[in-house]
C-alpha cells in the first residue's frame, strides 16, 4: 500500500529490509531469477532485488463445462463455460428441491427417482451438493443474488470522510467490525481513526496508536481488534476502553505488515518484513503481552493469509513465489532446515492426503505478452476458501494485473507441475497509476464480486455479468473479469478498499487521507 524507496513516508518501503533499505522491486530488473525464498540460513534483512521470472503460458483446460442438469437459480441465466465464451446458454431447468446432479432433459422431471433409485439418490445428490458448499439450504443468498447484484449495480458515492486537520496522512488499510457497526482506518501518521459507517460520523482518533505507520487492522470479535505498525509492534485494543491499549506485543524485528486470526484456537498470526510469521496466544494475554513463538520464516515475504477454515496458509513474496502450507497446524513451529523435508512430503506423497504443514512453492501463471508475476503485492482469499486473489506488478513496476486462482484438490492433473494446487481462472489488467504503492483489494462477503483500487477510484469486478458464484461459471481457460461498475470519488490514488460485512456498502481510502463510502442510490 505504500511507496517503495528509502525516502517514502512509511508503508511498504521495502520487502524484507530495515528502514534504511530501498524496496527490492522498485524499478529494478535483473537478468536471472532470484534464489528460492526457502534458502536455509538466508539473511532475511538484506534480500537481493527480485528478478524477472520466465513467462508462463496460459492455464490449460482442466475443468469440463457444467453439466446441463446442475441445480440452478430459477429464472436466472445459466452460467457456464459456454456463456463465458459468448455462446448461447442452455435453458434454465425448472425449480426443484436440491437434489442430485442429473440430466433433466434425458430423464424428465421425475427422472432422478426413476433412474437413480428414488429418495436415496436424491439424498446422496443433496449431500454431494452440500459438500461442495452449494444448494439452497447451504447458502440461501444464492436464491436472491440478483437483488444484491442490482443493489451494487446502483451504488454511488454517498459520503466522504475528510478531516480538516489532515494530520493522519495516507490511508493504508480499512477494516469493518464483524457486525458492521464500526469502520477502522489505518493511517500513515501513527493514527487509527474510528467511524460509524452508517452515519459517516467520526467516533474517535487514536492519535498515538503506534510510533510509526499503521499498516493493518484485524478484529478478533466485535469489541477486540489488533493493529500492526512499522514500529515492529502489534497492539490490542478494546472498543469499550480506547484510552489505552490492552497490551503491546513485541517479537518482530522489522515492519509488521499484516495480521490474521484463527477463531477456533484464538491464535493471532502476524507477518513482517523480517520474514517471520509469529503465533501469539491471545488466550493468555496480560498487560505485558502474549506468549508467542516463531512459526515460519522465508525471504522476500510480502503478505500472509489464512483460509477461512484455517486449513492453509498462503504467503506471497516480492520475488514472485507463492508459498502454500497445506493441512495447517499452527501449534508446531517449522524450522528452516525442515523446509526441504516439507516440500518433499508434498511432491512425493501419492496417497492423496497431505501430511500436516506440507509445503508447496508455486509461481502463479499469468497471461499476456509481458511478465507480471515478479512481485505479488496484494493477497486475499475467497470468503468460502475456493480461490485466492492476487495483485501482481512487473519488476519494473510499469504494469499491474489482478488474477483469481482456484484451489484444486484431489488427484494430480498437470503433467508439468503435477501437484500444483492453483489454476488461473480470471484476470484483468489494472491502471498503472501511483507506481510503487501497494493497492489492497478484496472480495465481497458472498464472494461474488471483487472491489479493486483503480486510479482515483475503484472498480467492481465479477466473474460474469450476472455476478454468479465462481463455482457456477468456471471457464475452461482463463477469462477476463467483467467490470460491473466503476466509481470515482477521490482526488488522489486509491490504496485500499473494503466491503461492509453486513450492509450494502463499500469504503475506499486514498493517498491524501480521504475515506469515501459508497451505497445504493434509490
Amino acid at each position: 500500500m505504500f511507496p517503495f524507496g528509502p525516502h517514502s513516508p512509511g508503508g511498504d518501503r521495502s520487502a524484507g529490509a530495515g528502514a534504511e533499505e530501498p524496496a527490492p522491486h522498485e524499478g529494478q530488473a535483473a537478468a536471472t531469477r532470484p534464489p528460492s525464498p526457502l534458502h536455509p540460513g538466508a539473511d532475511a534483512t538484506h534480500p537481493p532485488p527480485p528478478a524477472r521470472s520466465p513467462r508462463r503460458p496460459g492455464a490449460p483446460s482442466l475443468f469440463p463445462a457444467p453439466r446441463s442438469g446442475e441445480l440452478g437459480l430459477p429464472g436466472a441465466p445459466e452460467s457456464s463455460a459456454a456463456s463465458a465464451q459468448g455462446e448461447p446458454s442452455p435453458p434454465s431447468p425448472p425449480r426443484r428441491r436440491p437434489g442430485a446432479d442429473c440430466n433433466a432433459d434425458s430423464r424428465g422431471r421425475h427422472g432422478l427417482s426413476a433412474g437413480l433409485g428414488g429418495p436415496g439418490a436424491r439424498l446422496f445428490g443433496w449431500l454431494k451438493e452440500r459438500s461442495l458448499g452449494r444448494g439452497l439450504f447451504v447458502d440461501p443468498a444464492r436464491d436472491n443474488f440478483r437483488t444484491m447484484t442490482s443493489l451494487y449495480g446502483s451504488i454511488h458515492p454517498a459520503d466522504s470522510v475528510y478531516l480538516s486537520t489532515r494530520t493522519h496522512g495516507a490511508v493504508f488499510n480499512l477494516e469493518y467490525s464483524p457486525d458492521g457497526s464500526v469502520l477502522t482506518v489505518a493511517c500513515e501518521q501513527t493514527e487509527v481513526l474510528l467511524f460509524d459507517p452508517i452515519s459517516s460520523k467520526h467516533i474517535k482518533t487514536l492519535s498515538e496508536a503506534h510510533e510509526d505507520c499503521v499498516n493493518n487492522i484485524r478484529f478478533l470479535d466485535n469489541r477486540l481488534f489488533a493493529t500492526c505498525s512499522d514500529d515492529t509492534t502489534i497492539a490490542l485494543w478494546d472498543l469499550r476502553k480506547l484510552n489505552t491499549k490492552v497490551c503491546t506485543l513485541h517479537g518482530h524485528t522489522s515492519w509488521v505488515k499484516n495480521i490474521e486470526y484463527d477463531t477456533n484456537t484464538r491464535l493471532l498470526v502476524t507477518s513482517g518484513f523480517d520474514g517471520n510469521v509469529i503465533i501469539w496466544d491471545t488466550n493468555r494475554y496480560t498487560e505485558d503481552g502474549c506468549p508467542h513463538k516463531k512459526f515460519f520464516h522465508t525471504r522476500f515475504l510480502m503478505r500472509m493469509r489464512l483460509t477461512p477454515d484455517c486449513s492453509k496458509m498462503l504467503i506471497s513474496t516480492s520475488s514472485g513465489y507463492l508459498l502454500i502450507l497445506h493441512d495447517l497446524d499452527l501449534t508446531k513451529s517449522l524450522e528452516v532446515g525442515s523446509y526441504p523435508i516439507l516440500r518433499a512430503r508434498r511432491t512425493t506423497s501419492s496417497s492423496g492426503v497431505s501430511p500436516r504443514n506440507s509445503l508447496e512453492v508455486v509461481t502463479p501463471e499469468v497471461l499476456g505478452e509481458s511478465d507480471h508475476g515478479n512481485c505479488i503485492t496484494s493477497l486475499q482469499l475467497h470468503p468460502k476458501g475456493w480461490a485466492t486473489l492476487l495483485r501482481c506488478s512487473s519488476n519494473s513496476d510499469d504494469e499491474e494485473c489482478t488474477c483469481v486462482y482456484e484451489f484444486q484438490e484431489g488427484a494430480p492433473v498437470r503433467p508439468v507441475s503435477p501437484r500444483c494446487s492453483l489454476r488461473l481462472t480470471h484476470y484483468i489488467e489494472e491502471a498503472n497509476v501511483g507506481r510503487g504503492y501497494i493497492k489492497e483489494l478484496c472480495f465481497s462477503p458472498d464472494g461474488r464480486m471483487i472491489s479493486s483500487p483503480h486510479g482515483y477510484g475503484i472498480r467492481l469486478l465479477g466473474f460474469d455479468k450476472q455476478c454468479s458464484e465462481l463455482v457456477d461459471c468456471l471457464p475452461k481457460e482463463a477469462s477476463p473479469l467483467r467490470v460491473i461498475r466503476s466509481l470515482y470519488s477521490h482526488n488522489d490514488v486509491v490504496l485500499t478498499t473494503k466491503f461492509s460485512p453486513t450492509h450494502c456498502q463499500i469504503a475506499s481510502g486514498c493517498l491524501s487521507g480521504r475515506v469515501s463510502l459508497y451505497q445504493p442510490k434509490f
